[in-house]
């Protein structure tokens, strides 16, 4: 490393800095192999989101525009101009300006970057929310911005690029499936409305790793009997599709996704966009699918952490986000976890994961599912629970307050241990999840099955998709319609009423196992076009 300063280590303009509220990073878990600072003039990109001009005090009723979002919600003009020019004249480059989406795209060396959000990057290696051991840049504490966008930036994302989230699936042998399903046995068990394919929808998925190859596909669909449906990959902030390099891994995540939503809509537009698993890139690639024209009937995520393994701004800007993203129409689902009421942490509390756990998004829970297919009829459908690492999240959030359409049934006395606060109960909906009772796919020229509730959310998507051919509409945050049918049971559900997740119980109506339950889809379409 060189000892000699670079031109713009020389500052170009000396300025004031002050805290960013709620950037504070804990150190990564299972830090080792520390390597030590980063390269100071090796050159980098974060994000950087601006506060709204009007807050968004509630999802419209009625579906934005882009321009509409950004005229109302979006970063004011004064706002933009300000942060680009402090950002430009501190001898950083804009890379991306976007008034709608509040986002600013800097780039620069880590010297110059360290120095204006008063933070310095290591070089190490930590264990990663899959378990493996991943080399990324580090940081811990508290950020800075300068004292002129005091107020004005809310979140700082990817100066730290440690993995952010994990795939939330579960694989066995096909040998060792007990019972597994086709996604079009499934739409038949779950009832998807007859004479609806998703077409005239578009459907996103994000991945945050992996990729698909053109034969896994055409393959796959061939046996179902399915012209494989039109699938594009799009690429955020240097993701691309790269199938190949994880096979047991990213690539079953990717190929389930696809296969779920290409299987059980088929005519529906399919857009797969990749990024980093970092903070920046996961939220980045919202963004670029909510926003993308057409907007999407749903965006798919299968992706998570722990809420506590996430800053407080990042939390805060995806969740923005998401209300951004439902402000245009789109319906985001997430997986729950698969890893029951703890979320895979170690400090023997409950732990509710997120994204799902924002109220902007239909959170997905997870079943073991025996059924008829042959018939479609359900003979038992009880609570996914393998054990502790292989059960479906579910549960309350710490930090996000019960939303309008939850209110009654988010910590109710039977659900055992009551949260400390009323908190955002998780999931909202459910569907088959168990490995055992599990998913047929195709994997990098091999066939098995998977499970998670990385499966439940692409099946919800496709499942909107139809909904939004039938009734040529958008639905955005469709929870408000979908709770109004009742929860003591949920019309339009299949109620599940056996089984734990760990701490929690399911019951009659909507329980933190598995929501309102697994979709009766027919009924729900009758029920929607029932609502105005």
């Amino acid at each position: 490393m060189s000892n000699q300063s670079s031109p713009e280590s020389s500052n170009p303009q000396q300025t004031q800095s002050v805290p960013l509220p709620g950037s504070e990073r804990a150190p990564a878990p299972g830090v080792r192999d520390i390597l030590g600072p980063v390269d100071p003039s090796r050159r980098i990109e974060a994000t950087v989101i601006l506060r709204r001009q009007e807050e968004m005090t509630e999802v419209p009723s009625a579906a934005l525009s882009r321009d509409e979002l950004a005229s109302r919600y979006g970063a004011s003009a004064a706002d933009l101009d300000l942060a680009v020019q402090t950002f430009a004249n501190l001898g950083l480059d804009v890379v991306e300006q976007d008034a709608a989406s509040r986002r600013i795209r800097l780039a620069g060396t880590v010297e110059r970057m360290s120095s204006i959000f008063g933070t310095s990057l290591d070089e190490l290696t930590s264990r990663s929310p899959d378990g493996a051991a991943v080399t990324h840049r580090h940081r811990t504490g508290e950020l800075q911005v300068p004292a002129a966008l005091d107020g004005v930036v809310v979140a700082v994302l990817g100066l730290d690029d440690r993995p952010q989230a994990r795939a939330q699936f579960r694989v066995i042998p096909l040998a060792a499936a007990g019972t597994s399903y086709t996604p079009p046995q499934l739409g038949k068990i779950y009832n998807f409305p007859e004479g609806t394919d998703g077409t005239g929808q578009t459907v996103a998925i994000l991945e945050l790793g992996g990729g698909f190859g053109q034969q896994d596909l055409d393959t796959y669909f061939q046996g179902l009997g399915i012209a494989t449906p039109n699938i594009s990959a799009v690429g955020v902030d240097g993701g691309a599709n790269q199938p190949g390099q994880d096979p047991a891994g990213a690539d079953g995540e990717v190929l389930l996704d696809i296969e779920v939503v290409g299987a059980l809509a088929p005519k529906a537009n399919i857009v797969v966009y990749f990024a980093p698993n970092t903070d920046a890139g996961f939220l980045d690639t919202i963004v670029a699918a909510s926003h993308a024209n057409p907007a999407p009937a749903a965006i798919s995520i299968s992706w998570g952490q722990s809420e506590d393994a996430w800053t407080a701004q990042a939390r805060t800007a995806f969740d923005q986000a998401m209300a951004d993203a439902a402000a245009l129409g789109v319906t985001v689902t997430a997986a729950a976890g698969d890893n029951g009421s703890a979320d895979g942490a170690t400090d023997n509390k409950d732990h509710a994961d997120f994204p799902a756990s924002s109220p902007h998004v239909l959170a997905c829970g997870g079943t073991r599912l025996q059924a008829d297919t042959a018939t479609g009829v359900i003979n038992a459908e009880t609570v996914w629970n393998d054990g502790p690492n292989s059960a479906t999240g579910g549960g309350y959030s710490d930090v996000f307050p019960v939303p309008s359409w939850q209110s009654g049934i988010s910590g109710h006395a039977k659900h055992k241990p009551a949260p400390k606060k009323a908190g955002r109960g998780v999931p909202d909906v459910s569907g088959v999840a168990d490995p055992q009772t599990g998913y047929q796919v195709r994997v990098d020229g091999k066939d098995m099955v998977i499970g998670g509730t990385s499966a439940v959310a692409p099946l919800w998507a496709a499942l909107i998709a139809r909904l939004a051919q039938a009734t040529n509409r958008q639905f955005g945050l469709i929870q408000p319609l979908l709770y109004q049918n009742g929860t003591q049971p949920a019309s339009g559900f299949h109620d599940i009423t056996t089984g734990s997740n760990g701490s929690y119980h399911a019951g009659t109506g909507w329980d933190p196992c598995t929501g309102l339950g697994s979709p009766d889809g027919s009924a729900l379409l009758a029920l929607l076009q029932a609502k105005p």
